[in-house]
């Protein structure tokens, strides 16, 4: 048996940090997985089984067989971490470890129970019980109980399998399948029976006799976000640059806001060898990702082909994006990508130059937030961008985080009072300050765009720390939640007797 090293205890230790939740989902391929909302995943670790990651992304990818290859290719490689019997195994940029196998013969079955209780690191035929294993490690560097939800283990090869895995890339003819599902149903009771005093709640989620609970009981009610159809306040997640360039960590911050119910997410673009000078470039500055400012920069910069993978994502996803766009070398590559709208950030509003530069050559939307900036800079908005599709401007102050008392939420009124005049003008608020109270405000005040920080769990690197809402939390969605629920209080500004109301006294 091959022990576990510090190495990979540190790299399980790296991937749990970034939830908050002590929730493992094991990914099987199972058609039931078919009937979990997306956000299940969202905001909890993820073990995927083979090529489950096409289903949805995963941080842990566990695997044996040789043409599970062919699959995760097709996915593109949507895990952080690979830990294969596959030898040769390589995904690009993600890290690998090699594991060895354990054959399930009637000499290794006797053992495989005792096996998932130990700290040895092997692959087992039966994959879940090396996902099982894992998860109690997981428990072990978080130092508590988890509970771990098994999803799409139907044991039932007759129901085929999630429609998400077309084309299937498995070699085994269907009576092997079958025989092979029907094995792991059994071991699977066992593992239950013993892992019942242990540090892991294991539920399964199905159908079957032995099942904690059903999909739908999983997925839980819809929020009031969620439901709201008709909403008319735009929420854009600002992701700012807490992907730290890590596409996995990008797609899981989408993922995220669309299922808290966000109308948007907003990202940056910056040329970082034009917008910043030799000197800050070259400077000494510690970081995971280098040793000078130039190379934390670089890490943190999205490319062309990280931009077409979002707005793929996006369209998939049913929801919004842009982008900060702070430079000409970044305009001309969003003008490319055939963005409907880009923001004009507090950072650059004395950059005239620049700003004047979009507005000749722009005709899409602008958002343009307002810290750091005084009633002259609104005349320069409203006089240079005439000829844009709409003006979003947004009430901003550019502390972080900002002082109650300096949120001042009546400049949102008077941007609202504005719109009346001209109708290109869209009013809204770059919230900077904790909580959710100022925001309400801000709808109340006429605001219909906000923008909220979020970042992916407690990270040293992350942009704005102290006022970004933590998506591996239910805190955004609240935050969402809130704002849909002043809109339906704010209600119509036309008075009508509602269905509510009756006289007391009647003549």
């Amino acid at each position: 048996m091959q022990t576990i090293t510090g190495n990979f205890l540190s790299l399980i230790e790296n991937i749990a940090s970034t939830y908050a939740t002590d929730t493992i989902h094991i990914l099987g391929k199972g058609p039931s997985v078919d009937l979990i909302d997306p956000h299940v995943y969202a905001n909890s670790l993820v073990i995927g089984i083979n090529d489950a990651e096409r289903i949805a992304p995963a941080d842990i990818t566990i695997f044996h067989g040789d043409w599970v290859e062919d699959g995760l290719k097709q996915s593109g490689f949507r895990s952080r971490l690979y830990l294969t019997a596959q030898p040769d195994f390589r995904a690009g940029d993600k890290t690998v470890v090699h594991a060895p196998l354990i054959q399930l013969t009637q000499e290794s079955s006797e053992l495989l129970m005792q096996r998932m209780m130990t700290d040895s690191l092997e692959i087992e035929e039966i994959l879940f019980v090396t996902a099982l294993k894992l998860s109690r490690l997981i428990a072990q560097v978080r130092g508590r109980p988890q509970t771990v939800y098994m999803l799409g283990f139907d044991f039932n090869a007759d129901m085929g399998q999630s429609k998400a895995l077309s084309p299937d890339y498995v070699h085994d003819r269907s009576d092997e399948r079958s025989l092979k599902i029907s094995t792991q149903e059994y071991y699977f009771i066992n593992a239950l029976y013993t892992l019942r005093d242990s540090d892991l709640d294991v539920r399964h989620v199905g159908n079957r006799s032995f099942s904690a609970l059903t999909a739908e009981q999983l997925n839980g009610h819809p929020s009031q976000s969620a439901a709201s159809g008709d909403a008319s306040v735009d929420i854009v997640a600002e992701l700012t640059t807490n992907h730290f360039g890590d596409r996995f960590r990008l797609e899981k911050m989408i993922r995220a806001s669309k299922a808290a119910g966000a109308t948007y997410i907003k990202l940056q673009k910056r040329d970082v060898e034009s917008f910043y000078t030799p000197e800050q470039l070259s400077a000494p500055y510690a970081s995971p990702f280098g040793k000078t400012f130039r190379d934390y920069r670089h890490q943190l910069e999205l490319s062309t082909d990280d931009f077409s993978f979002v707005d793929a994502l996006c369209r998939d996803l049913g929801i919004g994006w842009f982008a900060s766009v702070l430079d000409e070398p970044s305009f001309h590559v969003m003008m490319d990508i055939g963005v409907p709208m880009v923001k004009l950030p507090s950072t650059i509003s004395d950059h005239r130059d620049y700003l004047n530069f979009v507005a000749r050559n722009y005709r899409g939307s602008v958002v343009l937030s307002t810290g750091m900036t005084d009633e002259s800079y609104e005349n320069f908005v409203t006089d240079t961008f005439k000829n844009c599709e709409r003006i979003y401007l947004l009430q901003c102050n550019s502390a972080y985080p900002t002082p109650l008392e300096h949120c001042h939420i009546g400049v949102v009124r008077h941007y609202h009072n504005l719109s009346k005049q001209n109708p290109l003008i869209v009013p809204g608020y770059s919230s900077h300050d904790h909580g959710w109270k100022a925001s309400a405000l801000a709808v109340a005040a006429g605001a219909r765009m906000l923008e909220k920080h979020v970042k992916l769990g407690n990270t040293e690197w992350a942009h704005f720390d102290a006022v970004a809402v933590d998506l591996t939390t239910n805190a955004f969605r609240e935050y969402v939640g809130h704002i849909r629920e002043t809109e339906m209080i704010m209600g119509s500004d036309k008075k009508v007797v509602n269905d509510s109301e009756h006289h007391k006294y009647i003549k």
